[in-house]
């Protein structure tokens, strides 16, 4: 009996410390960085297409955390641009053994999965938002430490990214490749992407492309203007949240419309913030927005 409350006493040992060590890695992320973001694409299997011209930005980006519980973390990226323009950037939440998982088909629909307690044992999914908090991609993986070099990586669809979604119609699935190094001097987001036409199921590779997202840590005096804009915002897009959590709870899958009467769904939420509402009345107007802009199957998915 004591050789097995020793063995037992030891798992739970060796699975706290690995994930308080998750945990200081997705942490790790946090802070004031000089970004800077280039793909180029590298193959084709179409010898008649032309590789698209390389892309490449940077900007000063403020990583920090917005919400934390004993399984998730929320985490939400700033871009500055110049000394006094911010862009509520993407976002980011951290959730621990979670069975259930969103993912992009095409064209705005979203197929909910759930899986057993066992497939998700001792991993992370990361689920990525768009600026207006709308789903982009989540993926499921279990975090790596070796020699003091922390790595998650996993490989899941997505839309198409904002620097090609107005420009291009030729593919409408990103098969995103994602590894996330945590490193000293801040952290790495390596991406092996394919492009992929899909009809009916049918997957049509247009082209490949490497991604590199480098976030390197500054001095925290750079990001003030952003720390500003948090203060000032956070608390409409606490609501904003909360009410597409309401969505995301339903476990369903979904269609999320692009425009309604013309317009999208970040042109409503602006709206709606300038108005300066109570947070009942946001919620309340937030969800009549959403409402508009999902449409739910009727059908809950079961297990896989």
């Amino acid at each position: 009996m004591k050789k097995i409350a020793f063995l037992l006493l030891a798992s739970f040992g060796a699975a706290f410390a690995q994930k308080s060590a998750d945990i200081a890695a997705i942490k790790g992320q946090c802070g004031c960085h000089e970004v800077k973001f280039d793909y180029a694409e590298t193959f084709s299997p179409n010898k008649e297409y032309k590789l698209s011209s390389q892309y490449h930005a940077k900007g000063t980006e403020y990583v920090f955390v917005v919400e934390e519980s004993k399984d998730k973390i929320v985490i939400q990226h700033l871009l500055a641009i110049g000394d006094t323009m911010v862009v509520k950037h993407w976002r980011e939440d951290w959730t621990y053994e979670d069975p259930n998982l969103l993912s992009f088909y095409k064209e705005g629909v979203w197929k909910y999965s759930q899986f057993d307690k066992a497939q998700v044992k001792k991993g992370w999914t990361q689920k990525v938002y768009e600026v207006d908090d709308a789903p982009r991609y989540e993926g499921f993986a279990q975090w790596s430490h070796v020699n003091g070099k922390h790595l998650w990586e996993s490989k899941v669809d997505a839309p198409l990214p904002r620097r090609e979604y107005t420009k291009r119609k030729d593919y409408n699935v990103l098969k995103r490749g994602n590894r996330i190094y945590v490193t000293d001097y801040g952290y790495l987001h390596e991406q092996d992407n394919d492009k992929i036409s899909r009809k009916d199921g049918a997957d049509v590779l247009i082209a490949q492309e490497k991604g590199i997202n480098d976030y390197r840590k500054t001095d925290e005096k750079a990001c003030e203007v952003t720390k500003k804009w948090w203060a000032e915002h956070a608390p409409f897009w606490a609501d904003v949240r909360a009410e597409w959590q309401v969505v995301f709870d339903k476990h369903k899958n979904i269609t999320i419309k692009q425009f309604v009467r013309s317009k999208m769904l970040s042109e409503y939420f602006s709206a709606i913030e300038k108005e300066k509402n109570d947070s009942a009345t946001n919620r309340k107007k937030i969800k009549e927005v959403l409402n508009q802009f999902v449409i739910y199957n009727d059908e809950v998915i079961g297990k896989n």
